[in-house]
């Protein structure tokens, strides 16, 4: 078990865009339809990617952390996200769904073992993933650690963050009625999944754009606005996910059961100051997973394109490679 504070040997820049030479659209039941793609090469090492929100989808800009000569690059869309239909769908669409839909994915592509690369809400499947089919999982790789528990929901929904973030907290609870601001997650539910697309839209703006606020230390300026269809996509999944407290048998679940991955070899990438998954949940993993390794990096937040993270996690795919 290492815990390091600092880059990770030398800047490793991401590798060039790539583009996939397969993709497929699994249809996976329950009415789903499951976007995946392949890129890098056939015969190499395994990944499989688990993107963010949940609702966040996969990006070209994924397929850039990994030797495109050394790794078989797999990227998905889950359930209601990116190209994956029907888009932003909470019907039959749980952690355990997306869990059987990944097993779906590996027999599908005739894996034997594959690494698991995550972060954020990409980092808590790929965690839960593992824990359910430790014998499918070769090392896992994570980024900016949420464990999907009350204390972090609490964090980042209750005022925690906002305290750093008033003005942007205050665009967030200022759609809602005084009585509502002390359950903000209840309170966009009703809106979010409520009959006028509209009014969904606005609320769902709002919600991806306090995390896009938050996500990097240094937010880049003039992102524009943000298209309604992701927009909803991305905040329906999340709220929904975490309303019903991504559908985990009890709080802290995944530290509960951390003795099933005890012995499966995993490195853990968190940013310091990192305000949407506040770096303790990083170190609570760590401590209880004896073959982790831990890097914090310094001067960064919680985005995968902050370039202190990106190097780190490029590096350690060049490593285990």
């Amino acid at each position: 078990m290492r815990n390091t504070e600092g880059q990770i040997g030398a800047h490793r820049p991401l590798y060039p865009l790539i583009q996939p030479y397969q993709q497929h659209m699994l249809d996976v039941g329950d009415g789903h339809a499951i976007y995946i793609e392949e890129c890098g090469n056939p015969e190499g090492i395994p990944v499989v990617v688990f993107h963010g929100g949940p609702g966040g989808g996969c990006s070209p800009g994924m397929r850039r952390f990994f030797h495109p000569e050394t790794y078989r690059i797999i990227l998905f869309d889950q359930r209601g996200c990116g190209r994956s239909r029907p888009h932003a769908s909470v019907t039959e669409n749980t952690t355990w769904h997306l869990v059987d839909d990944i097993e779906r994915i590996r027999v599908l592509l005739n894996i034997e073992q594959w690494i698991v690369f995550g972060g954020s809400w990409g980092a808590t499947l790929a965690l839960i993933y593992a824990q359910t089919h430790p014998s499918r999982v070769r090392h896992i790789v994570l980024r900016g650690v949420f464990l999907m528990t009350d204390s972090e929901l609490d964090w980042f929904y209750n005022g925690g963050a906002g305290m750093f973030f008033p003005d942007e907290w205050a665009r967030v609870t200022g759609l809602l009625e005084r009585s509502e601001k002390d359950h903000v997650i209840a309170s966009y539910h009703k809106r979010l999944f409520c009959d006028d697309e509209g009014e969904q839209t606005r609320f769902a703006r709002a919600w991806t754009e306090w995390e896009t606020a938050l996500a990097m230390l240094e937010p880049r300026i003039g992102g524009g606005t943000i298209p309604a269809a992701y927009a909803r996509a991305f905040a329906r999944l999340e709220n929904h996910y975490f309303i019903n407290k991504g559908f985990l048998r009890e709080d802290g679940q995944i530290l509960l059961d951390i003795n099933i991955i005890k012995d499966i070899p995993g490195t853990i990438i968190h940013g310091r100051y990192d305000m949407i998954c506040p770096p303790k949940s990083a170190h609570e993993l760590h401590a209880k997973w004896p073959a982790s390794t831990l890097h914090m990096i310094p001067s960064a937040g919680h985005s995968l394109s902050e370039d202190g993270i990106s190097s780190a996690l490029v590096t350690v795919m060049d490593e285990l490679a």
